[in-house]
């Protein structure tokens, strides 16, 4: 299992808002019972199979074309870690045991 921060940012579509992108975009991650995932202020976090995750990615990239945008941005970053098994929750509450202390 790995874990994928993309962001997609619409350009040229006349309007500095991209709210109503993001939402056209999280519809597909809505419909996709194989992968969890999270939105963030800045972009959203994947969670599950990279090859499932890459697809649902290339989709999620299509939609602003879909929605008149003229240009796309799309970044990825990939967590793959192999030593043992890694999640969201996991990688956050480790973050959050060690402020406590």
């Amino acid at each position: 299992m790995v874990i994928v921060e993309t962001t997609i940012v619409p350009l040229g579509t006349g309007n500095p808002s991209i709210s109503s992108y993001v939402a056209a975009c999280h519809k597909v991650l809505q419909e996709e019972s194989r992968v969890r995932y999270q939105l963030t202020p800045m972009g959203t976090i994947i969670e599950g199979d990279l090859d499932i995750i890459l697809q649902v990615i290339r989709k999620m990239h299509e939609v602003p074309f879909e929605n008149g945008a003229l240009r796309v941005s799309t970044t990825i970053k990939i967590d793959d870690r192999r030593d043992k098994v890694a999640t969201m929750d996991g990688k956050v509450n480790a973050v959050q045991e060690k402020l406590a202390k």
